[in-house]
């Protein structure tokens, strides 16, 4: 048994408003009948729109206490075990009560031993509380029987939108009429449910469309509904009322409308015609449910995507440029030198800023590639400059140059006896460009390579590869200085 939390690590399937809609329509419908008509069609609601194996309703009763849980409805597979119930203060059902919360409930024989004689066995099971009135009366609970499925945050959603709809509609038929029982129902809606007229004036306006586009009831009623409709998607309400006054089928479907304020909101819209006693169409009503904030995750989505697919390109890049340009002797010596640099790019994705990766920064990527080697003595890197945030596929490149400068130095240079010292500065130029300087001192004698090694030609071809970058190299009496320029607009 584990928390709910475990959602969130799964992959969510697609909301489908339109059948949600639909099961909602169904489901009011079943409000005039009998307040046990209601409850079983929830469940059948849940079972349906989930996809479970079994689904159903466990009450606490009145006639015991509130002491057990009873199965007051079960549909599907486990249908035959209705008559069973469970403590309140044994079970996954009291668990939700206790914690107020939903829960995941995987083979709950492990745990509570009297499941082992309920047949079929619960793979896994999706509990949250069910509230009447604003208590928790008992909890609706999906269930299944074996691992082919797995429930998601997206049946989450819809259980829980379930229960409010239904724990809403249980309460208003135990205390007033059927008429009054529908009108409270959309009401207190959360999403804007509007009647019109086939001349598309406005007729009833609830809580939910006053929130939602800013008019209250007085200024909507009576009015145009087109008040609401953007100029230039007016011609979607002529076809939609023409669908209507033919009696055909007007799929749901998303659209924008317009607030009081001139604000666009993005709506998923179900509409369905009004008829009379005589069976004659009169209107039309509408239920428009906010998906503004949906649209906005879908587009952020979008974008994180194409920016991972572009970032995946550079570092493959990068990859490719790093192992094509190094060379050794022997195999281990390859297979040594491609790590080390490989290793060094990775350090930069460890340091990246944010949840999405827009770089890392200069002051932190000297000191990682320099740790290693300065772990007894501090005093051997000194590195001093502002932090400066670098680009993805910039940061790369200056990683790999200061693990190339650095695993020289230490085979080499200043890091290669313990009098030695590394500094690195940087500082903004004239040109706007930011002017890296490496700088060994204290160490050995180093003089002029007579040609261009392994590791100067990793740096160069990395280095060539951003426009505006230069890279010179100075070999002095103290030791190595290395001077890397770097554009400004990556930077």
């Amino acid at each position: 048994m584990f928390s709910v939390e475990v959602l969130n690590r799964r992959p969510t399937r697609d909301p489908d408003y339109k059948a949600e809609s639909l099961a909602l329509v169904a489901l009011a419908q079943e409000m005039a009948v009998s307040p046990d008509r209601i409850l079983h069609k929830l469940v059948e609601t849940a079972l349906e729109l989930c996809g479970a194996h079994s689904a159903g309703l466990s009450l606490l009763e009145e006639a015991d206490q509130k002491r057990n849980f009873h199965w007051r409805v079960i549909v599907g597979a486990w249908e035959h075990n209705l008559n069973g119930g469970t403590p309140r203060d044994f079970g996954p059902c009291g668990t939700v009560l206790d914690q107020n919360a939903p829960l995941i409930c995987t083979r709950p024989e492990q745990d509570f031993p009297y499941w082992t004689e309920v047949k079929p066995v619960l793979e896994e099971g999706l509990l949250i509380p069910f509230y009447v009135n604003g208590e928790a009366i008992g909890t609706i609970w999906v269930i299944a029987h074996d691992r082919s499925r797995q429930f998601d945050r997206e049946d989450l959603r819809i259980m829980t939108n379930l229960g409010a709809f239904t724990g809403a509609a249980y309460q208003t038929w135990l205390s007033v009429n059927v008429a009054q029982r529908l009108a409270s129902i959309v009401a207190t809606s959360d999403d804007a449910i509007v009647s019109k007229t086939l001349d598309g004036i406005v007729t009833s306006w609830n809580r939910g469309a006053e929130r939602l586009f800013g008019y209250s009831s007085d200024e909507a009623v009576g009015k145009s509904i087109m008040m609401v409709i953007p100029a230039e998607r007016q011609h979607e309400e002529n076809r939609i009322m023409e669908c209507i006054r033919r009696g055909e089928r007007v799929e749901s479907y998303e659209t924008v409308r317009r607030r009081k304020d001139g604000s666009e909101v993005e709506i998923f819209l179900t509409v369905s015609p009004v008829v009379d006693s005589e069976g004659k169409i009169t209107g039309a009503s509408k239920i428009a449910r906010d998906i503004t904030e949906r649209k906005k995750i879908e587009r952020q989505l979008a974008l994180l995507a194409r920016e991972a697919e572009h970032r995946t390109k550079n570092i493959l890049s990068t990859v490719q440029a790093t192992v094509s340009l190094s060379q050794s002797d022997t195999v281990d010596g390859l297979k040594q030198a491609i790590a080390g640099r490989l290793q060094a790019l990775a350090s930069v994705h460890r340091l990246r800023a944010g949840p999405a990766w827009t770089g890392a920064d200069l002051r932190t990527i000297a000191s990682e590639e320099l740790s290693p080697y300065c772990k007894s003595d501090a005093k051997q890197a000194q590195i001093n400059g502002d932090h400066v945030l670098l680009e993805p596929a910039l940061a790369q490149t200056v990683a790999v140059v200061f693990h190339e400068l650095a695993t020289n130095a230490a085979k080499y240079g200043a890091l290669s006896g313990p009098e030695g010292r590394v500094r690195i500065d940087w500082s903004r130029a004239d040109d706007g460009r930011l002017h890296v300087r490496w700088l060994e001192l204290g160490g050995p004698h180093v003089a002029p390579p007579t040609r261009k090694g392994v590791g100067m030609r990793v740096m160069e071809g990395m280095v060539r590869s951003h426009p505006n970058a230069d890279l010179r190299f100075d070999w002095r009496v103290e030791g190595l200085c290395c001077e890397l320029a770097l554009e400004p607009e990556k930077v």
